[in-house]
């Protein structure tokens, strides 16, 4: 029987600022926990070719996912945009690639701007502040996305009173990334793309961004699976990660509930089929705290081989269905939750 108690992690909650890096570029030790806003100075300083940067955004009401990423990995860069629309099943995608990470400078600040021009598709992710909360403006177009152009004008919200989760994941003194991850952000906006359109209303639309900035080992692999959704007269956010962290002492798991963040310790796992487009599993293997379904309806896959580097993703698009507690809480039932999980294999 699992435990129904939750297990009281030991990882350290941080309320002030602190560099990640020490002076010669390995990690700062006092850095190593999770903040509520992002609170690193993201000082990386590791050997050519570890360093990893990348802002991924995904945007969704359940009808259209729309997503957009700037990426660098040292000896390549990565823009890419893609989307999928439920009713028509159209899945289109776009990458632009860069040798050397030319014209892929992502900033070490989390809420800084991003630039990214090519005459095959432009990036333009401008952060601003209104009266009461702070706004991303997401500009996107491209030439040719699935026989016609793509054009994006996306404005998100970052309410002042929304958690965020902020965790740094120490694999080793010069090993370690840093991950802000952002749900429920309010949305409004219109993609259009080979004719077709689609706005996007901020009362039932929610952004997510990964950002992710580390020295990283040459072989990795993980899970990651997220939601936005309204369940109850609530609205939820869950980030859950998996085999990337084994070991280290922290993970990236937490929900979001109106607002406020609760950190999970426990590890959890994403079990599947052979089929990834059976059900999966995630769960807390030691506690009842995280037990869930998730049910595919899309199945992205990306493969890349550029001799040194190499990835596999399989990103699941679908619904959360299942139980989550929150600290000794009762359980919180998540029912058609539009989202994602992930499997992704790299040797970069």
């Amino acid at each position: 029987m699992k435990n129904q108690t939750r297990y009281k992690s030991c990882e350290p909650e941080l309320k002030s600022p602190v560099p990640l890096c020490a002076a010669d570029g390995s990690l700062n030790r006092p850095g190593v926990g999770w903040s509520r806003r992002p609170l690193h100075g993201l000082n990386l300083a590791g050997p050519w070719g570890r360093q990893k940067r990348w802002n991924y955004w995904c945007v969704t009401d359940g009808e259209l996912f729309f997503s957009v990423t700037l990426s660098s990995l040292d000896y390549v860069g990565a823009a890419f945009v893609y989307l999928w629309h439920q009713s028509t099943g159209q899945f289109i995608e776009q990458t632009v690639l860069r040798p050397l990470a030319r014209g892929c400078q992502l900033p070490d600040v989390v809420d800084g701007d991003l630039h990214f021009d090519d005459r095959r598709l432009s990036l333009h992710l401008t952060r601003g502040t209104t009266a009461d909360d702070q706004q991303t403006t997401i500009a996107v177009d491209a030439r040719d996305f699935g026989g016609g152009p793509l054009s994006a004008r996306l404005t998100v919200e970052h309410p002042a009173n929304l958690d965020t989760l902020n965790v740094v994941i120490p694999w080793s003194e010069r090993r370690f990334q840093f991950t802000s991850k952002q749900h429920c952000l309010p949305t409004a906006g219109e993609v259009r793309w080979a004719g077709r359109s689609h706005a996007f209303d901020s009362s039932r639309t929610f952004a997510c961004l990964d950002f992710g900035r580390g020295v990283w080992p040459y072989r990795t692999t993980w899970n990651w699976g997220g939601s936005s959704s309204r369940q109850q007269g609530r609205t939820i956010g869950l980030n859950l990660g998996g085999q990337w962290t084994d070991g280290t002492g922290m993970t990236e798991n937490g929900v979001v509930v109106d607002g406020r963040l609760h950190k999970i310790g426990e590890v959890v796992r994403f079990d599947h089929q052979a089929d990834l487009m059976q059900p999966w599993t995630v769960h807390t293997p030691d506690s009842d705290y995280v037990q869930l379904t998730f049910t595919p309806q899309y199945e992205r896959v990306a493969k890349s081989n550029l001799l040194v580097v190499a990835s596999e993703v399989h990103q699941m698009l679908g619904h959360f269905h299942g139980q989550l507690r929150i600290d000794d809480g009762p359980p919180i039932e998540l029912a058609n939750a539009f989202g994602w999980v992930e499997e992704h294999w790299a040797r970069w």
